[in-house]
């Protein structure tokens, strides 16, 4: 069985969210999935057969403790299969000028932490109003206002796509090699047997 570490960095719950998501699609696999915030862990990935890293955009760019890990562990990522989630609602807007913002803000969070990963993907996230203050709320508003989005401060909106994240998280398992068993063969085999 696969061992996959799922680390995440949040500022207002969607990333862990989605964290928690994927570990609970991976296991559903049959995969072995450990899902930790990288403010409150850091685990060494040496024990594990793969690591997602998700992380959301604020102020262009991710959460501190999420980058510090990612550095520190840079040279042992490049040798595992890997994936990036970058979690930011911008991927909404699908506009050529907002699109590069969004790539080169990935490319200097992986060029600045030397991680290489196998699978880069941009999901979006939420507008939780309700958990934000009111000078953030009015920030808020006035950005997604700009981009066409959901202003009602009464309530909330989630616009992560659930499917498409499951649909990932299973290609990601299978694109990982098959782990050798006590008897020497890969688990397809075992089972074909």
């Amino acid at each position: 069985m696969s061992r996959i570490l799922v680390l995440y960095g949040t500022t207002q719950g969607q990333t862990a969210k989605i964290a928690t998501f994927l570990g609970d699609t991976l296991r559903a696999d049959g995969v072995s999935a450990t899902v930790l915030d990288a403010s409150t862990a850091s685990p060494s990935p040496d024990g594990y057969d793969a690591v997602i890293v998700a992380a959301s955009v604020h102020a262009g760019g991710y959460q501190r403790a999420v980058r510090r890990w990612v550095r520190a562990h840079a040279q042992v990522l490049n040798e595992k299969p890997t994936a990036f989630i970058s979690v930011c609602l911008a991927v909404l807007q699908h506009e050529p000028k907002v699109e590069q913002e969004l790539t080169a803000i990935i490319d200097r969070f992986l060029t600045s932490t030397a991680w290489r990963p196998a699978i880069t993907k941009s999901v979006a996230g939420a507008l939780a109003y309700s958990r934000y203050n009111w000078l953030t709320r009015w920030a808020i508003v006035r950005i997604v206002r700009k981009a066409g989005g959901d202003t009602d401060t009464s309530r909330d909106y989630e616009y992560t796509d659930w499917a498409d994240l499951q649909a990932f998280a299973r290609e990601f398992v299978q694109s990982l090699p098959v782990p050798a068993t006590a008897h020497g063969r890969g688990v397809d085999n075992a089972r074909a047997a």
